[in-house]
């Protein structure tokens, strides 16, 4: 554990060795011994100073991490310590028993890759060995894994390591799939690893002397490599790139620090890039176009429900009859069906016809989603569980009736319409047993016919058996009161339609939605991220949100809604005193949920073009009851 202490980010100790900076000691804080990473060599001071107790590794953290933990403490507000707790294992002075490594066995069927012009411009553009960030916006299908590979080859030539960075724990498997047929020293890290699995992945990487890759989400960042060459960040868009708990960094900022750092390259691949991430790079001029699909491939046919005409709704209430209609034809040909819905449970609201009561979370007031299977009612933001009720608590009716779909309510449904079907849901409420990770092999033979989930299957999945793609609700989202909602929905679609029209078979993708004439949708259907970006970015520029401003959300939370309100009110009254005018403040006003865990949330928004006027806005936040987000990417 390193020691936290608000007025001092670090303390001088002594040692008759000399130490490197970033070697990992104990020290004596108190009647405690913790762990502590030297920072840097000073005199010694007037004052006596206590001993270093002991060197725990005697290879230091490389020097490119221990100055990227100085920068994001820095860049983000947040007290050094808690940032080289991303760095240093928990768990480090405990000794481990050496385990069997588990990376995954390869499933695929390989064939000789033949590059197409635009993956050979990619490929020598990333060779250059000049250090820089290049966005490589590869439509789904363009072969940007391969890219990677080939990529991560001449590094490992060189000598030089490669980080490659997934957005989801669900994607390593298959990216790791790709890699071990190709190369012999991969290292796999990520969340669902014990904490002395995590801590042997993290020696092993210390103490391996040859070049190597790394593989994992964001926290793969942070692993002890020496030489980094090259930095490879899949699915660049995805929000789960940003940490939501303290310190709230992002690893694409984290990776470009990092990079130059190493003096290497960072690349950032996603067929729908973030607005800002775009904007950014068109006026740098490092966009790397891979505008066509890798292989010869044929578009899928596109079918765009209206939802308000019930018309196409006879044979089922949410699926209509041409998704059911494509559906049936895909399994008969002996193919694959994949299901896609951002909301997982059964209904999202419980409620009385009688007399309109609804089950509400009693902690956070919001409403409880039904989950089916269990038989009870859930609140998806702090996990309170109750049992599903019979009869209303208010006028005792027994009219009970469940609104809205859930990726369980689409399970079982389809589970009666076509029992024969091998069906699986991948989504929030899977066990480790039914992840994609685990369930990756079935899914890549094709053994798993109809699969659900929600935006973790629209995530890079590359299933050859896979034929139709069924977007149940495409608008779930889209009105939401965030700046990122269009975007994000934009991205969800054609990430999830880019699933499918990946060679030369006939696929197909039925999208069901209220506003089916939505440009967020039709663009998103289309996959034209040109035409989306252009019309967005008027909608950002005019409304300043980024990339024309920085985003800083300050969130006041007490236990009263009275104290929440008038603290909240009173900081801002301050902040419109001492900041400049031209800092835009916003509020206070409810946060989006507004009660979460029986405290009351009350926030500002404050939106400026010089990130330093917010670093200086956090100078007055009071010390107790106030969180701070910098550079949040959604306001919710």
């Amino acid at each position: 554990m390193l020691i936290i202490r608000k007025d001092s980010p670090t303390f001088t100790y002594a040692s008759e060795r000399k130490l490197e900076i970033g070697t990992i000691v104990t020290i004596q804080a108190g009647k405690k011994t913790v762990t502590g990473v030297i920072m840097a060599a000073v005199k010694k001071p007037d004052y006596n100073t206590k001993p270093v107790l002991s060197i725990i590794e005697e290879r230091p953290l490389p020097l490119p991490l221990v100055k990227l933990a100085e920068w994001i403490s820095a860049y983000y507000a947040t007290h050094l310590s808690s940032v080289l707790q991303l760095m240093v294992p928990r768990g480090i002075q405990k000794k481990r028993r050496a385990q069997k490594d588990s990376l995954v066995q390869s499933v695929r069927n390989r064939t000789k890759i033949v590059f197409n012009k635009y993956q050979l411009s990619a490929i020598k553009k990333i060779k250059d060995p000049t250090p820089r960030t290049i966005l490589l916006h590869g439509v789904t299908g363009s072969g940007k894994t391969a890219v990677y590979v080939e990529a991560a080859r001449n590094e490992l030539s060189r000598g030089k390591s490669v980080i490659v960075l997934v957005p989801e724990i669900a994607l390593t498997s298959q990216i790791v799939d790709e890699f071990s047929s190709h190369f012999p020293n991969i290292y796999l890290t990520h969340s669902g690893q014990t904490e002395a699995q995590r801590h042997l992945v993290w020696k092993k990487v210390a103490n391996d002397p040859k070049p190597k890759i790394i593989i994992g989400p964001r926290s793969a960042l942070f692993l002890p490599v020496y030489d980094v060459g090259l930095i490879i960040i899949d699915e660049a868009h995805e929000p789960s790139y940003k940490q939501e708990q303290s310190p709230r960094y992002s690893a694409l900022r984290a990776a470009s620090i990092l990079a130059r750092n190493h003096k290497a390259r960072l690349v950032l691949g996603s067929a729908t890039p973030s607005l800002p991430d775009y904007f950014i790079a068109q006026q740098k001029g490092t966009i790397v176009s891979m505008p066509v699909t890798a292989r010869s491939a044929k578009k899928p046919t596109i079918h765009l429900i209206d939802m308000t005409d019930r018309q196409n709704f006879t044979r089922h209430r949410f699926f209509s009859n041409t998704m059911l209609t494509e559906l049936e034809k895909t399994i008969a040909s002996g193919h694959q069906v994949l299901f896609f819905h951002n909301r997982r449970g059964s209904a999202s609201v419980v409620l009385c016809e009688q007399c309109g009561w609804q089950s509400i979370c009693s902690r956070c007031y919001v409403p409880l989603s039904l989950h089916a299977d269990e038989f009870k009612t859930r609140c998806h933001i702090c996990g309170f569980a109750a049992k599903v009720p019979l009869s209303c608590p208010e006028c005792d009716s027994s009219s009970i009736v469940y609104k809205g779909i859930g990726t369980k309510i689409i399970e079982s449904e389809l589970a009666k319409l076509y029992p024969k079907a091998h069906i699986a849901r991948f989504d929030g409420d899977s066990d480790q047993e039914n992840t994609i990770n685990a369930r990756y092999k079935e899914l890549y033979d094709g053994s798993i016919q109809i699969i659900i989930g929600t935006q973790v299957v629209a995530k890079g999945l590359d299933l050859p058996g896979l034929r139709m793609v069924g977007i149940v609700q495409a608008d779930t989202g889209l009105f939401l009161p965030d700046f990122s909602a269009p975007e994000r929905t934009f991205q969800l679609l054609a990430q999830a339609v880019g699933r499918v029209g990946r060679d030369e078979h006939d696929t197909s993708v039925v999208v069901q939605s209220f506003h089916p004439n939505h440009f967020s949708i039709t663009e998103g259907l289309a996959a034209n991220y040109q035409e989306f970006y252009e019309k967005e970015l008027l909608e950002r520029k005019r409304a300043n949100f980024p990339p024309f401003s920085f985003l800083l959300r300050l969130t006041c939370v007490y236990k009263s809604e009275y104290s929440a309100i008038k603290n909240a009110s009173e900081l801002a009254k301050q902040l419109r005193k001492v900041l400049p005018d031209s800092v835009e403040i916003l509020g206070p006003a409810p946060a989006f949920y507004e009660r979460m865990r029986d405290t009351y949330r009350w926030q500002l928004i404050l939106k400026s073009r010089q990130r330093k006027h917010l670093i200086d806005a956090l100078h007055h936040l009071p010390p107790a009851h106030w969180q701070f987000e910098l550079d949040p990417i959604s306001l919710l």
